[in-house]
């Protein structure tokens, strides 16, 4: 059962490396679950070692998160918000800015992937309907998505999981995070913004795009007031997954939105990803030539714990298979992690997201929505932008990590 294991592994991490099975309609998620799927039916895994490899307040957090982020949909603040960028139309370089604000502060307090689900369709239909190329904004969106979710603990999958699994605290994480996320933030609208500053192309105005109806005003309050009863609880020593399934449960009473489109909202796609790989990853490294490969490293201090060990195989296997991922492979085989080298995790898995299209899903999420809408953005069109924000971002929070630490 070993050999049985191990190849399931393999076969699992080189699907997330390619993202799929050529000639069949299945992503990295069918995988996942897929290869989980043949350790049980084989018996090379239990149930009940399956119930104990899964992360459940990970898992559950992350459910609850995407049911106060569909609120923000439902409440029309993603249209308002996008309507006020479209003021500002005229002047690309300030919609720009107002691009990458609206990204990375929405993906600080919310999922990141959520965050690009609702806003990519939005953008390219009013920069579309104004004249304006969606490219440049687009590729800000989803780099300003990425780098904002830095910034704390239920920005994005990976995070939420680090900060699950080691008990990280919520505003001590922020307080070291916050400043590479700014500087990333930073980075993407100086790069965008260079990239661009003499090709703000713009294109015949589309006469078919459709402006999003103002969904029920009268809840325009509802997401702040949730977001900021989930920051208030989470300053709280109470489980982060019960704070946020209370608010949740709490959001989802409404007089005219029927709850089960709450639930239509949830990205169940990467909620099977998630699960797959803890029980595949959970497998693995439970076998005992592993556990034991895994308990000398850590005996003989060669953990990678250092910023750049971190930078270094977070930028290789962020691209590779992607951040989410390498983020349950790595915690899977070094539980024991410290402090500092966890927040180091997220850092940089989040910022090498980046680097190419297959680093993030946030990536994915924005380049087919996109495409759904007629806008085309290919794989190298995202590394011009991705590579040197990635670089850049990745040492100046290299930089700022070796500082903290050192204080």
């Amino acid at each position: 059962m070993t050999w049985l294991i191990l190849i399931a592994f393999v076969v699992t991490y080189l699907g997330m490396a390619v993202g799929g099975i050529r000639g069949l309609r299945v992503d990295r998620a069918w995988i996942a679950v897929a290869a989980a799927t043949v350790l049980l039916l084989s018996g090379a895994m239990s149930p009940a070692q399956a119930m104990g490899y899964l992360d459940g307040g990970a898992l559950l957090l992350l459910f609850a998160l995407m049911l106060v982020s569909a609120q923000f949909d439902f409440s029309g603040a993603y249209t308002r918000l996008t309507e006020l960028l479209d003021r500002h139309a005229q002047k690309p370089e300030l919609l720009l800015l107002g691009v990458v604000a609206m990204g990375g502060l929405l993906s600080a307090i919310l999922v990141n992937d959520i965050v690009a689900f609702a806003l990519t369709p939005l953008l390219c239909r009013t920069l579309r309907q104004r004249g304006l190329d969606p490219r440049p904004f687009l590729l800000a969106l989803a780099l300003a998505c990425n780098a904002g979710s830095v910034a704390t603990l239920i920005g994005n999958p990976q995070n939420i999981l680090i900060g699950q699994a080691g008990g990280l605290d919520f505003w001590s994480y922020t307080l070291v995070a916050a400043v590479p996320a700014l500087m990333a933030l930073t980075v993407v609208y100086a790069v965008i913004w260079w990239q661009w500053r003499h090709g703000w192309t713009y294109l015949p105005r589309s006469q078919n795009a459709v402006s999003e109806a103002m969904p029920h005003q009268s809840y325009r309050y509802k997401p702040m007031l949730a977001t900021l009863a989930l920051i208030l609880l989470f300053s709280l020593p109470f489980p982060r997954e019960y704070s946020a399934l209370a608010i949740a449960v709490l959001v989802m009473l409404s007089r005219t939105v029927d709850s089960h489109r709450y639930v239509e909202k949830v990205d169940w796609n990467l909620l099977l990803l998630f699960i797959g790989l803890f029980l595949v990853t959970g497998a693995a490294a439970a076998i005992p030539q592993v556990t034991q490969f895994a308990h000398s490293l850590t005996v003989g201090g060669e953990l990678p714990e250092s910023v750049a060990a971190l930078a270094g195989l977070s930028l290789i296997a962020s691209n590779l298979i992607g951040n989410v991922p390498f983020v349950i492979l790595l915690l899977g085989l070094w539980p024991d992690l410290s402090d500092a080298s966890l927040i180091g995790l997220a850092v940089m898995s989040t910022l090498a997201g980046n680097f190419l299209l297959i680093g993030s899903v946030v990536n994915l999420i924005v380049v087919e929505s996109a495409r759904r809408q007629g806008v085309r953005l290919g794989f190298i069109d995202f590394a011009r932008s991705g590579v040197p924000v990635t670089l850049i971002s990745m040492l100046l929070a290299g930089i700022w990590l070796t500082i903290a630490a050192g204080g």
